[in-house]
């Protein structure tokens, strides 16, 4: 951990939609800062909330008498983290880094704070942030598995375009302008295939099996952090035309005997959870900018026994990246 002081030198790297996201979490709750550092590609000024940001070169240099860095963006042709994490590390900070180059690295530890915060004890200086529909699955399935364990999971995403950054968000606003006022609608560009008045099977490239890269995020992020690589997932990752937050269609089964009444229970009693009571569900549109994972529409499988499905809901900048960081980050300096 970090040694207890009153305020910790922090240092940001990225000003996207996941380092912007950050800032915001580190005012919102109080982050102890004795002085903020924020470093990206280029000298800028950066106006958020009413409060301004002197953003800085991202080098070597810049790391020193940094305690805490989070690595929020991409600097160049590799994850910053990937350039700039070592000599972090060697000039004493703490890195915690929201890019894919660290997560399945055996060394570094991936971290949901409500779901496996005693890693954090191994660290070695750098500790990798989840992929953002990983974050949610295990937030809302970690403390099923672990009265019930969990054997198999057949989920299927619904992400929103802010989960590709700035521009595609750009692009679905566009998209979607063009599309109502009959004019040409823009070639994609920074997302496979149009979004606006469409959705599509595919985040990131296609890998092993078929399977795309953040499916397969899915599959081994979420064995990695349940310290479980039993568990049979099966994933399907879709693109769907919502500028924010992520949702999920979860079906699971357990291995132990489960009812939805003590589902609902340990839901309801699960840090970070928010159990959303039938006949409502989650949406999108009350989740943006809630720093809950919200849970819903829970139905026991009328075939088998032990079998259910639900619907998950979460920002994916916020509890998806940003807060998730920031929650690492409070543990490291709280012990």
């Amino acid at each position: 951990m970090i040694p207890k002081k009153s305020a910790y030198n922090v240092c940001v790297v990225g000003v996207g939609a996941v380092g912007v996201e950050i800032l915001k979490v580190l005012h919102h709750r109080r982050f102890p800062i004795q002085k903020l550092t924020v470093l990206a590609r280029s000298n800028r000024s950066l106006e958020l909330d009413g409060r301004k940001y002197d953003v800085r070169t991202v080098s070597a240099e810049a790391f020193k008498g940094q305690e805490i860095v989070l690595f929020a963006g991409t600097e160049g042709e590799k994850g910053a983290a990937v350039t700039f994490a070592a000599e972090a590390i060697r000039q004493g900070a703490v890195c915690i880094d929201n890019g894919a180059d660290f997560r399945m690295d055996p060394k570094v530890p991936l971290v949901v704070p409500e779901v496996n915060p005693e890693d954090l004890k191994n660290h070695q200086g750098l500790i990798a942030n989840p992929n953002c529909s990983t974050i949610q699955m295990v937030v809302a399935l970690a403390p099923i598995h672990r009265k019930f364990r969990i054997r198999r999971v057949i989920v299927s995403t619904y992400q929103a375009a802010s989960g590709a950054g700035n521009r595609a968000a750009d692009a679905l606003r566009s998209e979607s302008s063009a599309h109502l006022e009959n004019r040409p609608l823009p070639k994609p560009d920074a997302l496979p295939q149009r979004l606006s008045f469409n959705v599509f099977p595919q985040i990131g490239p296609f890998q092993e099996m078929g399977y795309t890269s953040e499916e397969w995020k899915l599959v081994k992020e979420t064995h990695k952090i349940m310290h479980d690589d039993q568990i049979a997932i099966n994933p399907t990752a879709v693109r769907v035309p919502v500028f924010n937050a992520h949702s999920e269609s979860i079906y699971f089964e357990t291995e132990k005997p489960a009812t939805p009444a003590e589902i609902r229970k340990i839901w309801s009693e699960s840090p970070g959870v928010a159990l959303v009571e039938e006949p409502d569900y989650p949406m999108p549109t009350g989740a943006s900018n809630r720093d809950e994972v919200f849970v819903g529409r829970l139905r026991a499988d009328p075939v088998l026994k032990n079998a259910f499905a639900c619907w998950v809901v979460s920002d994916n900048l916020r509890k998806g990246a940003a807060l998730n960081a920031v929650q690492i980050a409070e543990l490291l300096i709280h012990g």
